[in-house]
This record gives structure tokens, C-alpha cells and sequence, in this order.
């Protein structure tokens, strides 16, 4: 069964993961510790062997060997860290993909429901055995690749009698001969009775046609992909140079990690803790690391995280046949949301996710970014008379001031007081019109706004310095 605690580690907090470090089902210690075991079973052999049961002269030699095998593991001679973290990162990129490519009938079943018509008998017939027959076509695969669907259905009267097959249809299945897995042949009858319905007029039109046939390509790929997966492994060389590669690393730590009489003066060999703590700590995660490997290569063991696979086909008949059947054309009484008559609303909060509200919305990284005079000015042409001007931060004059009394520390940062007296068309609503403006009837109010923006903006900056 999968081992999930997504909900566990939702939040990130102290001693959040530290947790899972006690857990036992899908753990790393229920799949290592057997090797474990034995590793140190050996280590206290030799190490015992070496101690009590050696004459002295046998005693050197055995030093000669520990001295020389510990050079060989401490040096690069076996490439473990190399082997195996290429050899892992293979393996779940394939683990991650065959996940990817299981043949969920969802798309599938949308489109049957909502293409294939008829509240009839008939109808509901059609639309059952089109499904069925997906169905079947990924439980034919799933026991081709899978321990766990092959020991529930071991042979193919069992899939009769669950169900996706009826009796006729399994003559018509073993009366067509082939050497190679017939997990296509229910797509086929898919095929055929859609083709079928589309003649009878349970589908509409020949685009309906179309996108029943591309779905189910794209389910029949799936498939196809996953036999591809279990027929095509990770070369076994690869598999073996890893697997060769870690134990004999360890097989040699068993000689070369022993702690050899201090009184000798070898090197590195001042102690003798008789527990090599850190070798063992080394196989743990190198031994590992490899378990790791032979677990995700094939996910449709029976591993503990292993995936699911009887489930997910129990889980599979139950939604498309619900969906196909109960659900066809059964929809609630169409009526007036809740917010029908209401432009604004808002939708209300629980009080452990009220203070969401609080935080203001996500308007984009630059929308709250400090300007100054620079940034605001229009950069005219050579051959464009003209005086300085500057595109409003507003549309109008009241926007404009509020917005530079409440983001405009960072132009009065950015320019002395006597600059601030060109800024002032910044906020003019039209800064295209020409400079003889004054001389309209209106002029003499436009001098006046303009003799209020400047001391505004003069007052502004008195009070910020």
C-alpha cells in the first residue's frame, strides 16, 4: 500500500520532518535493515578473528590487508557516489514516467457522455459497453505488468467474472490468434461500436466521431506506453555495475574499516572504538541509496510504495460508469446563484482564514515601485520644440496628488526643491496641449491650478526634509 504523508509535512516547522524519521511502514530501516544485519554480522567476525584467534605474525599480515584495502576504499578506485546517483536519477525519471502514463478514464468518459445520446435503453447500453471496453483494455495491460492485478485476475475467466468481459466476448478474444499481447482488441471493439452509434445517430455529427476517436488514442497510447515500459527495462549491465560497484566497496570497508592495535603506531589508527560508526553510517546510506533504485524500477511490485494498482482499477469502473450512466443528462434545476442580484460581493472567510483578508492583492512585482523625476520624464526629439513635460502618474489632478503624497518620498529623494517647481505639470490631465493655454478664456484658471500644485508640492516637501 502507498505510504502518503503529504498532510504531515503541509506546513514547514520545527521537527516537521523529523517525524517521519520514526515511521517504520515504507521506511528506508524496513528495507535496509536485513543487509544492515549482515554487514555488521561480518564486520564482528573479522573483527573478532583479527583480536582473539590470530597469532601475532598472523596478526600483521591481517594489518597488511586492513592497511591496503582501507587506501582502496578511501581513494576513487570505485566511483560509487558516480554510479549510483546516475543510476537513481534514472531510475525515477522512469518511475515518474510510467506514473504519468497509467490509462485514467476520465477525458474518456466526458466525452462518451457528452457525445453519445439517448436516455433509452439502448443509449445507456451503448455508453456502459463503450467504457467497459476501456476498462478492459487497461486491466488486459495491468496484468501483464502488474504482481498484484495478475494474482486477482490469474486467469481470464476471472476478468469474465468481475465483469469487464462477457463470455462471448472472451471466444471472440481467444479465437483470434496472435504472439503478442492482445490488450488492444477491446479498444478495437470500442472503435467499431462507435462507428456503429454514429450510424444510429447516438453521436450527432462526425467532429463528435473525431474527438470519441482522439481520446481514445490518447488512452490506447497509455497503455501501449506502459507495456513499452515493462518490455524495455534499464540495461541489466548498469543494473549490475551498480550493484557490483556497492558491495564490493562494502566488501573491502569490512577488512580496510577495521581498528588495528594503536600500539603498533599505524596511520589514521589511534584509537581503537571498536564500533566503526562512521562506516556504518556510510553503508547505511550508500546500501541505501542502491535499495532506493531497486525499489522505484518497477512500481507495480508489491512493495510498500509500490502504486496501487487494484485500486485504481476498482477506483476506474466505478467513475466512468457513473459517469456515463447515472450521471448522463441528470442535472440540478438551473436557478439564480446566491449573488444574483448582487455586482460586488465577496465570499466569506472561516475564522482560522479571516486574516487572509488582510493581505492585499497581488497586483504584479513593479506596481508599487518608487518613480522619480527621471523615470517620469518624456524624452522629446531634437527637432521637437517644446518645454519638459511628464506623463501623470493619475488620470487627473486629485489621482495625481494623492499619488505623490503617498509614494512620493521617493522623488522627493531623488530631486531638490527647486526641480520640484518643473514637476508640476506631471499632473497636468492633458500633458499634449501647447503652451499658449494660458492665453484662453480658461487661462487664468489653469494658472491658478498650477500656482496650487507648486506650493502643494512646496508645502510636501518642506514637511518630508
Amino acid at each position: 500500500m502507498t505510504v502518503s504523508y503529504t498532510v504531515e509535512v503541509a506546513n514547514a516547522q520545527f521537527g516537521g520532518f523529523s517525524k517521519l524519521l520514526f515511521r517504520w511502514k515504507g521506511s528506508i530501516y524496513r528495507l535496509l535493515y536485513k543487509d544492515f544485519l549482515v554487514f555488521c554480522a561480518v564486520y564482528l567476525f573479522f573483527s573478532v578473528f583479527y583480536r582473539f584467534l590470530l597469532t601475532p605474525r598472523q596478526q600483521d599480515l591481517f594489518e597488511r590487508i586492513a592497511l591496503y584495502c582501507d587506501n582502496f576504499t578511501n581513494s576513487n578506485f570505485i566511483p560509487v557516489l558516480f554510479v549510483l546517483g546516475f543510476y537513481v536519477t534514472l531510475a525515477f525519471n522512469r518511475w515518474w514516467g510510467q506514473y504519468t502514463s497509467f490509462p485514467l478514464p476520465d477525458n474518456l468518459m466526458m466525452v462518451v457522455s457528452g457525445n453519445v445520446h439517448g436516455a433509452d435503453e439502448r443509449g445507456r447500453l451503448l455508453r456502459r459497453t463503450l467504457m467497459r471496453y476501456a476498462n478492459l483494455s487497461s486491466v488486459l495491460i495491468l496484468r501483464s505488468i502488474s504482481t498484484r492485478v495478475r494474482k486477482r485476475f490469474p486467469t481470464l475467466e476471472h476478468v469474465v467474472e468481475a465483469g469487464f468481459m462477457t463470455t462471448h466476448e472472451l471466444k471472440k478474444f481467444e479465437s483470434l490468434h496472435s504472439d503478442f499481447n492482445k490488450y488492444w482488441m477491446p479498444l478495437t471493439w470500442f472503435t467499431n461500436l462507435a462507428s456503429r452509434a454514429r450510424e444510429e445517430g447516438r453521436v450527432r455529427d462526425d467532429i463528435a466521431l473525431r474527438l470519441l476517436m482522439d481520446e481514445l488514442n490518447n488512452y490506447r497510447a497509455k497503455c501501449s506506453l506502459l507495456f513499452h515500459y515493462d518490455w524495455i527495462s534499464i540495461p541489466l549491465v548498469y543494473t549490475q555495475v551498480v550493484t557490483l560497484a556497492v558491495y564490493s566497496y562494502f566488501a573491502f570497508c569490512v577488512i580496510g574499516r577495521q581498528f588495528l592495535n594503536p600500539e603498533k603506531g599505524y596511520k589514521d589508527h589511534k584509537l581503537d572504538m571498536y564500533v566503526p560508526v562512521f562506516t556504518l553510517l556510510q553503508f547505511f546510506f550508500y546500501a541505501g541509496w542502491l535499495k532506493v533504485g531497486e525499489l522505484i524500477i518497477n512500481p507495480f511490485g508489491e512493495d510498500d510504495d509500490d502504486f496501487e494498482t487494484n485500486q485504481l482499477i476498482d477506483r476506474n469502473i466505478q467513475v466512468s460508469m457513473l459517469a456515463v450512466d447515472d450521471m448522463y443528462q441528470n442535472l440540478a434545476p438551473i436557478v439564480k446563484d446566491k449573488h444574483w442580484a448582487q455586482r460586488h460581493f465577496s465570499i466569506p472567510y472561516t475564522l482560522s482564514t479571516a486574516a487572509e483578508t488582510l493581505r492585499p492583492a497581488f497586483k504584479g512585482s513593479t506596481f508599487d515601485m518608487r518613480m522619480s523625476a527621471e523615470d517620469l520624464e518624456i524624452h522629446q526629439p531634437a527637432d521637437t520644440p517644446g518645454k519638459i513635460q511628464y506623463l501623470p502618474l493619475r488620470g487627473s489632478l486629485g489621482d495625481g496628488l494623492d499619488s505623490l503624497l503617498q509614494r512620493g518620498k521617493g522623488i522627493l529623494r531623488g530631486v531638490s526643491l527647486p526641480s520640484l517647481m518643473d514637476v508640476s505639470p506631471m499632473v497636468s490631465p492633458h500633458p499634449n496641449e501647447e503652451d499658449d493655454s494660458d492665453t484662453s478664456p480658461e487661462g487664468d484658471t489653469n494658472t491658478s491650478n498650477h500656482k496650487e500644485q507648486e506650493n502643494a508640492l512646496i508645502k510636501v516637501a518642506v514637511e518630508y526634509n
